[in-house]
């Protein structure tokens, strides 16, 4: 925080402590500042719970939460939700010793258009904010990483930098620390999980693909799940068998009508439902049940992912199958925090998430990726010659005999760069280095602006990714020269209005007689662009009309052969077609 205002964050797997890490970041930065410290949570229950934490420390902390019930700024720490602060942002938007100081996001996986609003807006009164966010999950599914570089090793090293494949447009720079469940089950922090043997048949999911918005269409959610009665029914018996010694179960289900047919074989007096549905007293009821153990059954459908902690629970029973990994990690850790009797968390999927997500069996090594990934050829280390950073791309088969510079450009015989339009010929499929630079007054961490393939900007010569269409320094659109001629013919050609000069592939001329008698001479004349017609007065007693006959009738013959070319324009105010030339050059089409 001290040497960059960019937007950080810190991964701590579920049972790390992350309300009491919010809470002393929160002292540490009010104390160094004496500045305000806005903390947001996605959920009322989350705001409560952070703001619990810190009021652990001894210190007060207001609440702006409608949904939690209150809505004060008395305090230095404010403890939020993200729509109840961005409907009062002029209040979060002080200036000076009032200001604020530091916006932590807790679940920063989920960075929402709206939080982005807020840290923009307050952005705006002090420039320096600092943006800190804390996760379990630190990918979101189609955008991987939500940061582009790793924490440092311990070793002193610089850590690892997400490349484009797996991250995609991250929000946060920097991880700056990063605490897993596996450290923290090795420290005895957590509950270890054990992948329990399915003694039932599973639910077919293997064909389900997710939609253009990231979900599994109803059609597929329906097939899959409904209707399977004994299927249910027989899932739900391997888990009660699997569970007679133990004290929590949780099951997560795909749907309202799934988990009501999961509930009906479930013993009534020891299970409960929560869904979205369900009004805040009664959810409140169950789970204040559930926790007391005299509930051992909670069945949920997508309410109980992030938030809920209920430290006895030591069954974890998935029959959904997970969009993301970072849903399917945040289920597991549901189960993973330390109680009395507690052995381990036994993790039951009936469908095929950890196949799918945790392909080598590792739990705490998901399969993170950036949308399709394409097959890669092998990775090559490419040098940055501006900043030094090592790359890591794939490399591009086309070239893998060829000789290259530690770069990646491709070498000729001589040792020299192979040039091509775009410059230098890269080896491989990488377009712009992934290394970090520091830069500014506010240290602010840039990504380096070097680039193995580009094209000049036309208007400030700036360097751009061959596939961009807008300059990144001056915004002014770039445009290959040829396809700019291209584009300015045919606008020419489109605008009769414009003069222009036309091969002429037919003329015809009809004699005829004015209402006033005068003689007339209609010219009907054919382009390879348009058709149109003109009007001559051979009789004509003005100086105009005589000239422009005497023109006609010199190039024509009297009117009998066409001239090579016309140069011609449409009067905007007359919207008559005039000829201003014969014979010109024909207006060129760029090859």
């Amino acid at each position: 925080m001290r040497k960059s205002a960019s937007p950080f964050c810190i991964e701590a797997a579920t049972g790390a402590g992350k309300s009491h890490i919010i809470a002393e970041i929160a002292r540490i930065i009010h104390a160094m500042t004496g500045k305000r410290v806005l903390c947001l949570a996605p959920s009322a229950e989350l705001v409560t719970q952070n703001r619990a934490k810190f009021l652990a420390t001894g210190n007060p902390a207001s609440m702006f939460s409608a949904s939690a019930g209150s809505k004060e700024l008395r305090h230095p720490v404010v403890f939020g939700s993200p729509l109840t602060v961005k409907n009062k942002i002029s209040r979060f938007q002080q200036m000076g010793s009032a200001g604020y100081a530091l916006v932590i996001v807790d679940e920063c996986h989920g960075l929402t258009p709206t939080l982005k609003d807020i840290i923009a807006a307050m952005r705006e009164a002090n420039p320096n904010l600092r943006v800190c966010g804390l996760t379990a999950t630190p990918y979101r599914l189609g955008s991987g990483w939500i940061f582009r570089q790793h924490a440092d090793t311990p070793e002193g090293g610089s850590g690892l930098i997400n490349g484009d494949d797996t991250c995609r447009d991250p929000y946060f720079t920097k991880c700056v620390y990063q605490i897993g469940a596996r450290d923290l089950i090795e420290q005895g922090f957590l509950t270890r999980p054990v992948i329990g043997q399915i003694n039932a048949t599973g639910y077919e999911t293997a064909g389900m693909a997710l939609n253009s918005r990231g979900q599994f269409d109803a059609e597929a959610v329906d097939r899959a799940y409904h209707g399977h009665g004994r299927k249910t029914s027989a899932i739900v018996a391997d888990v009660v068998t699997q569970s007679a010694s133990r004290q929590g179960v949780m099951f997560f289900a795909a749907t309202v009508q799934h988990a009501q047919e999961v509930m009906a074989s479930l013993p009534p007096h020891l299970t409960a439902l929560v869904t979205g549905e369900t009004s805040k007293g009664q959810r409140d009821n169950t789970l204040a049940r559930f926790k007391a153990k005299t509930l051992k059954y909670l069945v949920n459908v997508s309410v109980l992912t992030t938030g809920f902690d209920a430290p006895h629970v030591d069954v974890i029973a998935i029959l959904r199958k997970t969009e993301s990994v970072g849903l399917l990690q945040q289920i597991i850790g549901r189960g993973l925090r330390l109680s009395e009797g507690k052995t381990d968390c036994l993790i039951l999927d009936y469908t095929d998430n950890l196949e799918d997500h945790c392909p080598d069996g590792d739990l705490f090594a998901p399969k993170i990726k950036a949308g399709k990934v394409g097959d890669s050829e092998g990775g090559m280390a490419c040098t940055c010659p501006q900043c030094s950073y090592e790359n890591t791309f794939s490399a591009n088969p086309a070239y893998l005999e060829y000789k290259k510079d530690e770069a990646g450009y491709i070498l000729d015989l001589d040792g020299h760069q192979v040039q091509s339009d775009f410059g230098p010929i890269s080896g491989h499929f990488g377009r712009r280095c992934m290394g970090l630079v520091q830069s500014g007054k506010r240290g602010e961490y840039e990504r380096c602006s070097y680039r193995w393939t580009f094209k000049e900007c036309p208007h400030c010569l700036a360097d751009n990714d061959i596939a961009a269409r807008y300059c990144r320094e001056c915004r002014g659109e770039i445009v290959d020269p040829n396809d700019k001629l291209k584009a300015e013919f045919k606008a020419l050609k489109r605008d009769p209005t414009q003069r222009q000069t036309d091969e002429v592939t037919s003329m015809i001329c009809v004699p005829g007689m004015s209402r006033a008698g005068n003689k007339t001479m209609k010219v009907e004349w054919q382009t390879p662009y348009r058709q149109f017609t003109t009007w001559l007065q051979p009789d004509a007693r003005h100086s105009r009309g005589q000239a422009e006959w005497a023109a006609f009738e010199t190039v024509t013959d009297g009117a009998t052969k066409a001239p090579k070319t016309v140069t011609y324009r449409k009067n905007p105010e007359t919207g008559f077609f005039e000829i201003h030339a014969f014979n010109r050059q024909a207006d060129n089409a760029p090859i």
